[in-house]
């Protein structure tokens, strides 16, 4: 009786084995992320690079002319030393908070929420008509809305001839509640974005949760609390945060309409960059400014994404 045997596989034989799988791996993970280079190359020339340049221009005593135009120095944390030291800078700081939260997270998304809920209950046609209406102030270019904002607010603007005719004599908007009106003006013109984003991740909603909730006897607004606002909660932090990164950049439509003032009223931090930088030269100082504003859009980002991260089962 004959015995068959098979002999066991040797080391080398093993780690050939290893190594091709390993090699199979690593070929297969290039093939998924090479189509990325591109995108994270465009990313570090274009996003990161401008940010480290500015980090640097704000270590350095740069201005618009003179000797410092051509030779700027090195001046390390001296920029920031005397943003900490200035009023001008903090009184900007909180202005800017106000301008984002009244006008962004406060303004934009609660508006936007509504606008989109309300889409859903009115008529098709209804909901066409007051979404078109709702866009165009999103879709104007920045100038051409602040300029019309500007005439709405103006003392014989828009606005105050609406009140004449109710009987009412209008104040002057811009001088009177220059914070007021520029907030407002962002609230209009930003309000159509959260709408879009809201009612696209309110149609992801499944209709199986509302109604096992309607069959339970929640009511609408129990429904909404409960049940709608915890299943879109990823589509709430990307548009809080996404508002918020714009609502911080926003200089065209507050310098058309005041200039920053009257005085330093509405000098948010990018009026304030802007005006230390072009107005008075100081383009290392206003840099720093600008590094300030980038560093207070982070923290609002990494806020957002704390409080608002979605659920991993």
């Amino acid at each position: 009786m004959s015995v068959v045997t098979t002999a066991a596989p040797t080391a080398p034989s093993l780690n050939g084995g290893r190594r091709k799988s390993l090699g199979h791996r690593v070929a297969r993970r290039s093939a998924e992320l090479g189509p990325l280079i591109p995108a994270v190359l465009l990313m570090l020339i274009f996003l990161l690079g401008p940010i480290v340049y500015s980090l640097y221009g704000s270590l350095t005593n740069r201005a618009m002319t003179g000797y410092k135009a051509a030779n700027p120095q090195f001046v390390g944390l001296q920029n920031y030393q005397s943003l900490l030291t200035s009023g001008a800078f903090w009184k900007s700081v909180v202005l800017t908070v106000v301008f984002v939260v009244a006008s962004a997270v406060i303004g934009q998304n609660i508006l936007g929420m509504a606008l989109a809920l309300l889409m859903r209950m009115v008529p098709r046609g209804v909901s066409v008509i007051v979404s078109g209406i709702v866009v165009i102030a999103w879709v104007l270019p920045e100038i051409v809305a602040a300029f019309a904002l500007y005439a709405f607010f103006s003392t014989d603007g828009t606005l105050n001839h609406m009140l004449g005719w109710l009987g009412l004599t209008g104040p002057t908007w811009l001088l009177t509640f220059p914070m007021l009106s520029v907030i407002l003006a962002n609230v209009w013109r930003g309000t159509a974005f959260s709408m879009m984003i809201y009612g696209a991740a309110l149609g992801n909603v499944p209709p199986d949760i509302n109604e096992a909730a309607m069959i339970d006897g929640a009511g609408a607004w129990q429904r909404l609390i409960h049940v709608t606002l915890p299943v879109i909660k990823g589509s709430i932090s990307t548009n809080l945060m996404l508002t918020t990164l714009q609502t911080l950049a926003v200089f065209t439509l507050i310098w058309v309409m005041t200039g920053g003032g009257p005085g330093t009223a509405t000098s948010t931090l990018p009026v304030l960059a802007y005006q230390q930088a072009f107005k008075y030269s100081q383009v290392g100082y206003g840099t720093a400014i600008a590094t300030v504003t980038i560093f207070l859009g982070a923290l609002f980002a990494f806020v957002y994404i704390k409080v608002l991260k979605p659920e991993v089962d």
